[in-house]
C-alpha cells in the first residue's frame, strides 16, 4: 500500500493511495467538531484534477452540513476510481486499509456507488466506518425525508404554505434517493416530473406514482414549480439556468451549483435555492444512530429541524441581501468556527 499526502491549503489532510488494483483519495476538511464523517463514492473522472476538484468540494460540504445539521463530526469524504473489471471484494479491502491509516480521524460509509454490502467488506479491516447492515443501515430514505422537509420550508417562504399538494416537482434522478423523494412527494399530493438516465428507474416512479417521464435533456425546461436535482452535482450552470421555469431550486444531490457564481444567477432570476447540503443531511442525522448510539425517536427530531435550519438560511439571506448559498455559509461558519 503506498499512501501519498497532497499539501492543501485550508484542509486538514489528504491523501491519496495505491494497493494493487485499488485507487483511492481520501480528504477531511476540517475535525473541529469532531471526527471527519463522510462517505465513499465509486465513480469514474476524466482525470486526477477532476477527481482532487470533487473530493475537496464533497468533503468541505461535509463540514458546512453537519455543522448545519448540529452533529458532533467534522468533514471529509473519500472517492475510489471505478474500474469496468473491478473487484469490490478486494477494492474495498484495500479502502478499509487506507481509511484505518488515518487513526479514527475520518469514518466512511456509502454513497454514490457503493452500498452497506460495500461497508461490510470495509469493517474487516477498519471500526472506522457506518452505514452498516443491521444498523443504520442504507441512508437514502432519511436522505429524501430531510430533502422533503427542506421542500416544505421553501414552500412555506415562497408561498406562505408548506403544502405541496397540486405543485408541480421536476425530479432529476430516480435512485435511491430520488425513489423516496418521490414517494414523499406523491403522499403529499405532488404531481411529478421525472427523469434519469436509466429507463427502468423512471419506469417505477411512473407506475407507482403516476409520474410523467421525460428525456433527460428535458427536465430542466420542464412546466413545474420545483426543480429537485437528485443525481451528480453541477446541474445549476450557464447552460440550464436560462431553461428553468420554476420558482424553487431544492434536491438531494451535493454540489448542485457549478460555481458558485451560479447561486447568485438564480438570486437574480428570483429562484429560491435551499443549499443542498442543508436540505440533504438526512443521511447523515440518521447515521448518528449508528454513531452516537441515538434513538430512532431522537434522529427523526434532528431530522425534522431542517425545516427550521433551511427557513433560517432564507431568512439570513433576506436580513443580509445576499444568496441563500451565501447565508448557509455563514450559518454553518457560526457553528463551526465561533471563534
Amino acid at each position: 500500500m503506498k499512501i501519498t499526502e497532497l499539501k492543501i491549503a485550508e484542509y486538514e489532510k489528504v491523501a491519496s493511495c495505491v494497493d494493487g488494483d485499488y485507487r483511492g483519495f481520501i480528504a477531511i476538511h476540517s475535525s473541529k467538531l469532531g471526527p471527519a464523517i463522510g462517505g465513499t463514492r465509486l465513480w469514474t473522472y476524466a482525470n486526477d484534477e477532476a477527481v482532487i476538484t470533487d473530493l475537496l468540494r464533497l468533503a468541505r460540504g461535509m463540514t458546512y452540513k453537519n455543522a448545519l445539521a448540529g452533529v458532533p463530526f467534522g468533514g471529509g469524504k473519500s472517492i475510489i476510481l471505478r474500474d469496468d473489471a473491478i473487484d469490490r471484494e478486494s477494492v474495498f479491502l484495500a479502502h478499509g486499509r487506507f481509511v484505518e491509516s488515518f487513526g479514527g480521524r475520518y469514518i466512511t460509509a456509502e454513497d454514490v456507488g457503493t452500498n452497506p454490502q460495500d461497508m461490510e467488506i470495509v469493517r474487516r479491516e477498519t471500526n472506522h466506518v457506518a452505514g452498516l447492515l443491521g444498523r443504520s443501515g442504507d441512508p437514502s430514505p432519511f436522505t429524501a425525508r430531510g430533502v422533503f422537509r427542506a421542500l416544505q420550508a421553501a414552500a412555506k417562504y415562497r408561498w406562505d404554505s408548506e403544502m405541496l399538494a397540486r405543485r408541480t416537482v421536476a425530479l432529476q434522478g430516480c435512485g435511491n434517493v430520488g425513489y423516496h423523494l418521490a414517494s414523499n412527494l406523491h403522499n403529499a399530493g405532488a404531481r411529478l416530473i421525472v427523469s434519469d438516465v436509466d429507463p427502468a428507474k423512471t419506469d417505477r416512479l411512473v407506475k407507482e406514482f403516476a409520474a410523467t417521464a421525460v428525456s433527460p435533456d428535458e427536465i430542466y425546461r420542464s412546466d413545474a414549480d420545483v426543480f429537485s436535482p437528485c443525481a451528480l452535482g453541477g446541474v445549476i450552470n450557464d447552460q440550464t439556468i436560462p431553461q428553468l421555469k420554476v420558482k424553487i431550486v431544492a434536491g438531494g444531490a451535493n454540489n448542485q451549483l457549478l460555481e458558485e457564481r451560479h447561486g447568485d444567477e438564480l438570486n437574480r432570476l428570483g429562484i429560491l435555492y435551499a443549499p443542498d447540503y442543508a436540505a440533504n443531511a438526512g443521511g447523515v442525522i440518521n447515521g448518528c444512530r449508528e454513531l452516537l448510539g441515538w434513538k430512532p425517536s431522537q434522529s427523526a427530531a434532528k431530522l425534522d429541524e431542517i425545516y427550521d435550519t433551511v427557513l433560517d438560511i432564507f431568512r439570513t439571506a433576506a436580513t443580509e441581501g445576499i444568496p441563500t448559498y451565501k447565508a448557509a455559509d455563514r450559518v454553518a461558519e457560526r457553528r463551526w468556527k465561533p471563534d
